[in-house]
């Protein structure tokens, strides 16, 4: 079973910065990506930001440029840096450990909100 645990969310300004935080324990393969995404009101859980087992990276294009995703494997640790946040980024943060970015992850974190608002 996994454990997935974020944090860092919060309310920030357009423009401001905040950087998220997810501790993941149990049982995962150590050639599994890990990735962070995105759910605005609605069912749906956006990939918006990943990193394979071999250190390559994915981001969406809503958050190329701005996002960063990294990943501290000593501490089990994967990191998600956000600025020049918009009021679009808005909405609830999840990480996961999918065996591969392009598949459904079937466990999840509890989420971190992040609000963009002035």
């Amino acid at each position: 079973q996994v454990h997935l645990v974020e944090s860092g969310g919060g309310l920030v300004q357009p423009g401001g910065s905040l950087r998220l935080s997810c501790t993941a324990s149990g049982n995962i393969p150590s050639s599994n990506a890990m990735g962070w995404y995105r759910q605005t009101p609605g069912p749906e859980r956006e990939l918006i930001a990943g990193i394979r087992s071999g250190g390559s990276t994915y981001y969406a294009d809503s958050v190329k440029g701005r996002f960063t995703i990294s990943r501290d494997k000593g501490k089990n640790t994967l990191y998600l840096q956000m600025n020049s946040l918009k009021p679009e980024d808005t909405g609830m943060y999840y990480c996961a450990a999918p065996e591969i970015l392009s598949l459904h992850p079937d466990e999840w974190g509890q989420g971190t909100q992040v609000t963009v608002s002035s």
